[in-house]
């Protein structure tokens, strides 16, 4: 039967650590039996006076009880066995068992059974061969011997110490990687550019503290912006590096050029634009990194939309009649290739008009049963829910992904929505 309060883990000292550089099958101590007259009576005294932990207790088909307890440090069980009266077993009540425990303050542990109840047959005294021991006996008057030894209770400190030290260094990178999310968190966009025609949001779950999956909303000036949607190869804090990169390119060119009037490079050729941000994604990045990228630039008073879909999936634009044109890729991912060309496709958006940007978190989503949420059913709740203000679709969206797969979520889900207005002509 599981245990509400599961003990805590092993000390060395007691011999039943998992070495996993061992190539041979793990072997430990299973079940000692001890004799008792009445199982009940047993379990209270090992439970309330000695303070074990119960580790079983069920009934065979028999009718036979299997009731176990242990010791709260350490893997092995006591078996609390009730012979039948006259039996070879049931002459072994009483006696000495020649089973030992093993502490590492025997005078502390003395002192609390003591006060519990629990009778001892004389206070701790020194043997010969440099170990402390007593004897004890349970409610069956079963005697147990009780040691304490120098080597152990060095080998409890140093387990206790590396403990702590484990525990200070899982803290410390828990506190790292909090604050390398809320840096990450930093990178998204914390403002958006108006826009007449165009209402717009985005939102990234990330499955970790930190992921690769970004997007952004660029102002590229001249009532124009920038919707991007990418998936950096990867997972958590390499990934997150990465994703941090490729925004700092994205942003920081398009800063460059959308500065200079007279040199419209981002605006009026976001092949170009995208063709030097893949040269700088290669040349600061290792050999096998890379992204899959939508960009795609929106013209507010022309309600024109240009995209370069590099190796990304493709983005869904469901027309106000319900038809729905899929966005498929027109280059490469970026990052893999110095050489790299980039074709651009282009779109008019009309009013009611929505356009759907995602990573694989969210049509990879998985059900218990392996199913994955998948392409059709994202476009089904875009239909379903095509009424719905910009903001309000984009969260029901969200929750029909998170309640499909109810499972632990093991990819970033990023969703971008922008629907072009009704009343924008």
């Amino acid at each position: 039967m599981p245990m509400d309060n599961p003990p805590p883990a092993s000390y060395k000292a007691h011999r039943c650590s998992f070495h996993p550089d061992r190539q041979d099958p793990y072997l430990r101590l299973g079940t000692v039996t001890v004799f008792v007259r009445d199982q009940d009576r047993g379990l209270q005294f090992y439970l309330d006076q000695l303070g074990f932990w119960l580790a079983f207790d069920a009934r065979f088909p028999s009718g036979d009880r299997w009731l176990a307890v242990s010791p709260p440090d350490g893997t092995a069980i006591l078996a609390l066995v009730a012979p039948k009266p006259g039996s070879e077993e049931y002459k072994l009540i009483g006696r000495f068992t020649r089973i030992a425990f093993l502490t590492e303050d025997i005078f502390a542990k003395y002192e609390e059974w003591r006060k519990r109840g629990v009778r001892f047959h004389h206070p701790p005294q020194a043997q010969p061969w440099g170990a402390m021991s007593t004897s004890f006996e349970d409610a069956d008057g079963n005697s147990f011997t009780l040691l304490g030894f120098d080597e152990l209770t060095r080998e409890v400190e140093d387990q206790r110490r590396a403990h702590a030290d484990r525990m200070e260094s899982e803290r410390h990178a828990a506190q790292e990687l909090e604050i390398a999310r809320q840096a990450q968190a930093r990178l998204f966009p914390q403002t958006q550019p108006n826009l007449a025609t165009l209402e717009y949001v985005g939102a990234c779950l990330q499955a970790r503290h930190v992921g690769g999956d970004y997007y952004d909303f660029l102002d590229l000036g001249r009532e124009r912006l920038g919707l991007v949607v990418g998936d950096v190869s990867g997972k958590g804090t390499a990934a997150a590096l990465l994703m941090a990169n490729l925004q700092a390119h994205l942003r920081n060119l398009c800063a460059t050029y959308s500065s200079r009037p007279f040199t419209p490079f981002a605006l009026d050729q976001p092949q170009r634009f995208l063709l030097a941000v893949n040269r700088l994604f290669y040349e600061n990045t290792t050999d096998n990194a890379y992204a899959t990228l939508f960009f795609a630039e929106y013209d507010d008073r022309t309600q024109r939309l240009r995209y370069a879909n590099c190796g990304h999936l493709a983005a869904l634009l469901l027309r106000s009649d319900g038809r729905v044109e899929r966005l498929d890729s027109t280059c490469g991912v970026l990052g893999l290739f110095k050489d790299w060309d980039c074709a651009v496709a282009e779109r008019c958006l009309l009013p009611g008009d929505t356009l759907a940007l995602y990573t694989d978190g969210v049509t990879e989503s998985f059900n218990g049963d392996g199913e994955e949420f998948g392409e059709q059913r994202l476009i089904d709740a875009l239909r379903q829910r095509c009424e719905l203000p910009s903001k309000a679709l984009l969260a029901s969206l969200i929750d029909d992904v998170q309640r499909f797969s109810s499972c632990e979520q093991h990819d970033d889900i990023t969703l971008v929505v922008a629907r072009c207005r009704e009343n924008c002509c």
